[in-house]
């Protein structure tokens, strides 16, 4: 079955380390159109170009950084056809912001209401048996699972229902989602 417009769009979030990136990159290989997480791409982009806009260094500009991927993303998939799996979305930024106590933009605020995706949004919960930290994910394991709780919040407080996706291998977290999403 397809869906058209933000039915189509389909996001995953949740904390660092809870097993997101590794879904997406197993629902491409089956055939699905997938975004991915815009925090990765601006820490790679930022550090090969000597910048300051990281989780660790200016918080603020990596937040407007990721809005600006996150929005362009949106419009890119809204254009395409079929299914689309994000990992992560623009609600996520704003998740991160309060997260770190950092301001909330009225620019970030207006595309987030403007930028809708598919309810219900599928969240990875905090799971220490695979969680790992790496060059781009240095968070610990209790700050990956506030931002799995503070992401759940952000979410239900914009109107989303949020569903846990299992705490299973690889193989039963696609066909839990493949259901869910009916494909």
């Amino acid at each position: 079955m397809q869906f058209s417009g933000i039915r189509r769009l389909v996001v995953l979030t949740g904390g660092p380390g809870g097993g997101k990136t590794t879904l997406v990159e197993a629902l491409a290989a089956r055939g699905f159109r997938t975004v991915g997480e815009a925090g990765r791409a601006v820490i790679r982009a930022e550090e090969a170009r000597g910048g300051t806009a990281l989780p660790w260094g200016d918080r603020a500009a990596f937040a407007a950084r990721m809005a600006e991927r996150d929005e362009t993303a949106y419009r890119a998939a809204l254009e395409g056809e079929g299914t689309v799996i994000f990992d992560r979305a623009l609600p996520d930024t704003l998740g991160y912001l309060r997260l770190c106590g950092l301001p909330e933009p009225k620019a970030l605020l207006r595309a987030v209401a403007r930028c809708r995706y598919r309810s219900p949004v599928f969240l990875a919960p905090f799971w220490p048996a695979i969680f790992s930290g790496d060059a781009e994910r240095r968070q610990d394991a209790a700050e990956a699972a506030e931002t799995a709780h503070v992401m759940r919040r952000t979410y239900e407080g914009l109107g989303y229902e949020v569903i846990d996706l299992p705490l299973a291998p690889v193989a039963e977290r696609v066909r839990f989602l493949r259901q869910r999403i009916g494909v």
